[in-house]
């Protein structure tokens, strides 16, 4: 009880979440008397952030910074555009297909709804869409960025898991496409009592050039998810790769992006590396400690007295990581989580580690989207402009159905383990 009430005011006090996992780890180590283990912290410490899996991580955020100053979103929208832009309500269809080909490139749900609201927000609003719905299907297309490959927190969780990044990264496909088919199928129904405009059609010379000019930033997905589930590249690999060839696209192709801006770019992913990064080495000596204080099985004795199949189980986890996702935000989330919920899963009720992340990903990215924190209520609302407590109105929809999803998810695991067998 009292590491807890520690946990809880370090943090709101607003300490960092790895600080606060250390403190919350010291303080049980003493009110356990057993201040020897004190002399490993260190060690726990340097081995939980030397994982190979974890270099993708920098990797990953670096690709996107390059995406961002290289140009290659506006390509893709006007790619998309090209494509789909004429249907009634296309610019919603083009905001939706271009949030899922910018997150099979980013992986980083609020870094995608910054950029897109930006490029598609005031895009939207001059052909006539509402403001508030344009900002809210842009945060909702954003929860694709840590589902459908390549992820960071799916990353965050193979290294808690000790599974393999590539096949949870895999894992993550079919889900991601299933919520973004249903996304797609809310936008179709919306559009039965809402107006949508209609976006003039462009000649067919500009839509050839659109799709020309678009089609190598496809390298880019193409490159990351395709060396992976060939067998040529681990994720690690993998990502190294892209971030070559968004380079190249952006320096080459494109000409937006200057070699002159590379110092920056690295720095700003170095330092958002390293704040996950800590993150995870605090987790592996909050775990190491749970472990020592048998925490999580005294948790699995409590919910075998609430949940009796593997079902029930993922249905109240969802209930609970819902909650947790809506006040932490999700990486910390994640880690603290994780540790506990994880060997309950796979020891007591026999869930697939793969089906599981999954499920526990996309609950904390959902909270990214819902209040009282919604990282990304919060950053599209200071883009746009439009209050947060409107976005979480205007996206109840997208809200529900994502919640479907997650249930069927839950009961299925098919859907999330195919790609990772």
């Amino acid at each position: 009880m009292w590491t807890g009430a520690a946990f809880l005011t370090a943090m709101l006090v607003g300490a960092p979440i790895g600080i606060c996992l250390c403190l919350a780890a010291i303080l049980f180590l003493y009110l356990d008397g057993n201040t020897l283990l004190y002399a490993s912290m260190p060690t726990q410490l340097f081995d939980s952030a030397g994982n190979y899996g974890l270099i993708a991580i920098p990797l990953f955020i670096l690709i996107g910074d390059i995406m961002n100053a290289g140009g290659i979103t506006g390509r893709i929208v006007q790619m998309a555009l090209a494509f789909i832009g004429t249907l009634r309500g296309g610019l919603a269809y083009v905001n939706l297909v271009a949030n899922m080909f910018v997150a099979s490139i980013m992986g980083s749900a609020s870094s995608q709804v910054a950029v897109m609201s930006r490029v598609m927000v005031p895009e939207m609003e001059r052909q006539g869409y509402r403001r508030d719905f344009a900002a809210g299907l842009t945060v909702y297309s954003g929860i694709l960025g840590p589902i459908i490959p390549p992820s960071i927190m799916f990353v965050v969780y193979s290294v808690l898991a000790q599974i393999s990044v590539g096949n949870m990264l895999l894992s993550g496909l079919i889900p991601g496409l299933m919520l973004a088919g249903s996304f797609l199928g809310l936008i179709a129904i919306l559009g039965l009592f809402y107006p949508y405009p209609v976006n003039e059609r462009q000649p067919w010379p500009v839509r050839l050039k659109a799709i020309i000019d678009g089609l190598p930033t496809l390298l880019i997905p193409l490159v990351i998810v395709g060396s992976i589930m060939g067998g040529f590249a681990n994720p690690t690999e993998a990502a190294a790769v892209g971030v070559v060839a968004a380079l190249l696209i952006g320096w080459l192709w494109i000409g937006d992006l200057k070699l002159s801006a590379m110092p920056r770019l690295l720095m700003r992913a170095a330092g958002y590396s390293a704040i996950i990064l800590f993150l995870v080495a605090a987790a592996g000596v909050f775990s190491w400690v749970l472990t020592y204080g048998r925490v999580p099985q005294q948790v699995a004795a409590w919910i075998q007295t609430v949940a009796q199949d593997p079902i029930t189980f993922m249905l109240l986890v969802n209930l609970i990581l819902l909650f947790i996702g809506t006040v932490i935000d999700g990486a910390p989330a994640l880690i603290m989580t994780v540790p506990i919920l994880l060997p309950i899963a796979t020891e007591v009720y026999g869930i697939d580690p793969f089906h599981f992340g999954v499920v526990v990903v996309i609950n904390l990215v959902l909270g990214f989207m819902t209040p009282p924190v919604g990282l990304c209520l919060y950053v599209a609302s200071a883009v746009t402009g439009v209050k947060p407590s409107r976005l979480f109105v205007v996206t109840l929809p997208f809200f529900l159905a994502t919640a479907a999803i997650l249930v069927i998810l839950s009961i299925f695991p098919f859907f999330s383990t195919v790609l990772s067998r």
